[in-house]
């Protein structure tokens, strides 16, 4: 059976720049949006919030749905990538919780377009799909049924 690995990710804008989080990876910093593995208990728009949190600081729910990407990356390993988008008025501070983050920064989509240090070409890839202004509503994703959630 096939078991792509479900991550979910947000493109963070504010006045023209867009938020990356810089984690060290084999030695090397590298850039991505706030991002991560899907947990059991919780839906795709709570895994991105509390993804958002965990690596920034920021409290944030997204706003839309931009697109699914689905992928496999250089090592062989399968992913269903679901990217969201947060346009906030301004760049804020932020303070990443997970030691697995060294820091955040406001950058340029070029700057992203043209870096070299890139997490995953998804990274990039979300930047384009921001770009190409296409936006659903969050609804098209809603859980159905969720157990975890009932009064």
């Amino acid at each position: 059976m096939f078991k792509p690995h479900v991550t979910v990710a947000c493109v963070v804008h504010a006045a023209g720049k867009f938020l990356v989080v810089e984690e060290t990876v084999n030695g090397k910093a590298t850039w991505n949006q706030p991002a991560g593995h899907l947990e059991a208990d919780e839906t795709l728009l709570e895994a991105a919030s509390r993804e958002l949190y965990e690596e920034t600081g920021i409290v944030a729910a997204p706003q839309s749905f931009v697109r699914m990407h689905q992928w496999i990356a250089p090592d062989r390993t399968p992913f269903l990538r679901f990217l969201f988008a947060i346009d906030l008025d301004a760049p804020c501070e932020t303070t990443p919780h997970d030691d697995d983050i060294d820091r955040c920064l406001w950058v340029s989509a070029d700057e992203i377009l043209n870096a070299t240090h890139l997490r995953s070409p998804l990274v990039a890839e979300s930047i384009r799909c921001w770009q190409e202004g296409t936006r659903y509503p969050l609804s098209v994703i809603g859980a159905f049924n969720w157990p975890l959630h009932q009064a």
